[in-house]
């Protein structure tokens, strides 16, 4: 995919809908799912554990296919992408940050962050994107050097070094305890300050919606209700 322009919502979907299996162990996973992600924004999405928050983005970030239903971003439907034009589009414009780190051990943080780096078409510098996540210190230290609170911040700095227009978060501090979890926030909100980035965090914790603009509450595959927040909190005002 060549540049984008910002204008309009990041991402417009229309009835997309998932399904697994056939018969008595069918799951719907999505149920016509219709929503607008604003550009820029940071946006929670809350819901019980199965609610569909997962398949959502897996589809929006174009590691999965939608069963029915469309998927825009920036104008442009991803789901008729072949599968070389998804990979383009996740290499130029999405970075994924997961609970469990994903670090590869025998790498440094600056080698783990290096290894996005090398395949982006305009990155930041592995030191300008751990110091972003106030690891610059830390580059040359091993992941099992690291608390997991840091591992979490290469992980985050690896997703981001590739200058991401959009950044998926599936419950990035849900290993964490809640100092350590606010921390993670920050540098969230850190990113979506500096950079422009739209994050998109997936989360059970209510108290992360605080510091959302917008929060999705999911629930049996569809959205209920979007919220908008006009006075988000920074990560440090959260009650964990």
């Amino acid at each position: 995919m060549s540049g984008i322009e910002d204008t309009g919502p990041a991402f417009h979907t229309e009835g997309v809908t998932k399904v697994y299996g056939a018969g008595a162990s069918r799951v719907d996973a999505l149920r016509g799912v219709n929503v607008d992600i604003p550009c820029g924004e940071i946006i929670v999405l809350l819901g019980a554990s199965g609610s569909g928050k997962s398949t959502l983005l897996n589809i929006l970030g174009g590691l999965d296919r939608p069963s029915a239903g469309r998927v825009y971003f920036f104008g442009r439907e991803i789901t008729a992408m072949n599968d070389a034009e998804l990979t383009r589009y996740r290499r130029e414009h999405v970075g994924f940050v997961f609970q469990f780190y994903n670090l590869m051990p025998s790498l440094t943080a600056l080698e783990n962050v290096e290894l996005v780096t090398e395949i982006a078409d305009d990155p930041m510098a592995p030191r300008e994107a751990l110091a972003l996540v106030g690891l610059d210190q830390r580059a040359h230290h091993f992941p099992a050097q690291l608390s997991g609170g840091e591992q979490q911040r290469v992980a985050i700095a690896r997703a981001v070094a590739k200058r991401p227009t959009v950044l998926f978060c599936d419950e990035p501090t849900g290993a964490l305890d809640s100092a350590t979890g606010r921390a993670v926030l920050r540098v969230l909100q850190d990113v979506n300050e500096q950079l422009g980035t739209t994050v998109m965090i997936i989360t059970h914790a209510a108290a992360t919606a605080d510091m959302a603009d917008r929060v999705i509450y999911f629930a049996d595959g569809d959205i209920r209700k979007v919220v908008r927040n006009d006075s988000p909190l920074s990560a440090e005002q959260i009650q964990w």
